[in-house]
């Protein structure tokens, strides 16, 4: 796909489209022996008409973190490779309980999370990211939203009460975010740390969100041990 970009290697692959449209003729042309399909993610159509096509098609999607071991069995169960899959999903697995034992029992930090800055996106308690969060002991603000990514104001973020912000997108550089809120139009919300969680390792629904997973948890219990002012 267009985005992939990890690990190096996939760089060199075949372009074959992106979430916003599947160039199914090239596709077809690589005579693949198993087409991986991101159900809320590829068009619905594309999705279809490689079924008519009779390619052999796996449509999935890993929406909470046990989602992640479990597809990695799966697909390992399907191409033949189950030894490494069981492996690979077992080694998440541990790191995901030691990270919750580790962190999820410390006080609650409230966290608002931005996943992009122009509008002002965040996520609520049905995603990932969210999980990632109370895992790691925190509460994501608006958890209880009913869209997954919602647009909120500044006012808004700022009714909520959060005690940290962490985030950022892939179009930032780390200090980039820090800068952002420092200019932020209401100064309450200048004064609160803006702690950045590189967007590939948190906001792709892939193994390495386990590395997001300990950057946020490591931002959050360094905000439980700031000084209070």
């Amino acid at each position: 796909m267009r985005y992939s970009d990890f690990p190096e290697a996939a760089a060199r692959l075949p372009r074959v489209g992106d979430a916003a449209q599947l160039d199914v003729e090239g596709i077809v042309a690589l005579h693949p022996d198993l087409v991986l399909g991101w159900k809320s993610g590829n068009p619905a159509a594309d999705l279809r008409r490689l079924e008519t096509l009779d390619l052999p098609l796996f449509v999935t999607e890993a929406q909470r973190l046990s989602d992640i071991p479990r597809l990695i069995r799966m697909v390992g169960a399907i191409v033949g490779t189950q030894a490494e899959a069981m492996r690979a999903a077992d080694a998440l697995e541990r790191e995901l309980r030691a990270l919750r034992s580790r962190y999820g029992a410390g006080r609650r930090i409230r966290v608002f999370y931005e996943i992009w800055h122009r509008p002002l996106l965040t996520v609520n308690g049905q995603h990932l990211i969210s999980e990632v969060i109370e895992l790691c002991g925190g509460t994501n603000v608006f958890s209880g939203v009913p869209a997954l990514t919602p647009t909120v104001s500044m006012e808004a973020v700022l009714a909520a009460r959060p005690e940290v912000i962490l985030g950022g997108s892939s179009a930032m550089r780390p200090e980039d975010l820090a800068a952002q809120w420092r200019a932020a139009p209401i100064s309450a919300l200048r004064e609160l740390p803006a702690l950045y969680v590189p967007a590939d390792l948190i906001q792709r629904q892939t193994p390495r969100v386990i590395q997001g997973a300990r950057v946020v948890c490591q931002h959050l219990e360094t905000v439980r041990h700031r000084p209070k002012s």
